[in-house]
């Protein structure tokens, strides 16, 4: 999707905050991101936060995918985030921010909330965890986050009894220990952990084994 133009201040929705705030900044795009530069994003929530009020403090960008967690700018920005350097994070759209999945998503949200530092997307003006419906939208956040990982663990649960339907085993499979084995390996002068380990069992398998 290409970045819009940017929008004059008298077209920007009201800031919802009533003081003066320290803001960071967080861009991205994707290599694979066709016609998109970060700067055209950087420009927009720069006006944003002036119009706003707002002093910015930080500006986080990267060059990579949404889909993974562990890009450099963005863990810098949670690592000052916990340190409580700045009090709001400005971004372009919640897919600049993560793209990894809803609960995903909404978790780095949770994060910065219990943090005490508050979200506001540009191009989003429900995501905004900084005025009037600050409680709700947390709340909502939270909720959805919740049954997300209530879905998600149905899944699992779900998969696992159809595999059992299935007649699939589940979990290690059983080593099984001879105890001839045992008994050659033992005349050989192996001590018992030698000889679970060239079975590729443990000492208490290979001792219940050999004594059964």
């Amino acid at each position: 999707m290409a970045t819009p133009n940017v929008s004059s201040p008298a077209s920007y929705p009201q800031s919802t905050a009533e003081v003066s705030q320290r803001v960071a900044l967080y861009g991205r795009v994707s290599t694979k991101d066709k016609g998109q530069e970060v700067q055209n994003q950087l420009r927009q929530l720069r006006e944003f936060a002036a119009h706003s009020g707002w002093t910015i403090v930080a500006e986080y960008i990267d060059h990579e995918s949404g889909k993974v967690s562990d890009r450099e700018q963005f863990q810098a920005m949670f690592n000052a985030a916990s340190k409580r350097q700045f009090d709001v994070l400005l971004f372009w759209s919640l897919d600049r921010l993560s793209r990894e999945g809803v609960l995903p998503t909404l978790q780095h949200l949770q994060r910065l909330t219990s943090y005490g530092v508050g979200f506001r997307s540009y191009t989003e003006q429900y995501f905004d965890s900084c005025g009037i419906f600050r409680d709700a939208v947390i709340a909502i956040i939270a909720t959805v986050a919740k049954q997300e990982r209530i879905r998600i663990s149905e899944r699992v649960r779900g998969g696992l009894s159809t595999a059992r339907n299935k007649g699939k085993r589940l979990g290690r499979p059983k080593v099984f220990v001879s105890r001839a084995r045992i008994e050659s390996l033992r005349h050989e002068g192996l001590s018992w952990r030698e000889v679970a380990q060239q079975l590729g069992s443990n000492t208490a398998t290979v001792r219940r084994a050999y004594a059964g």
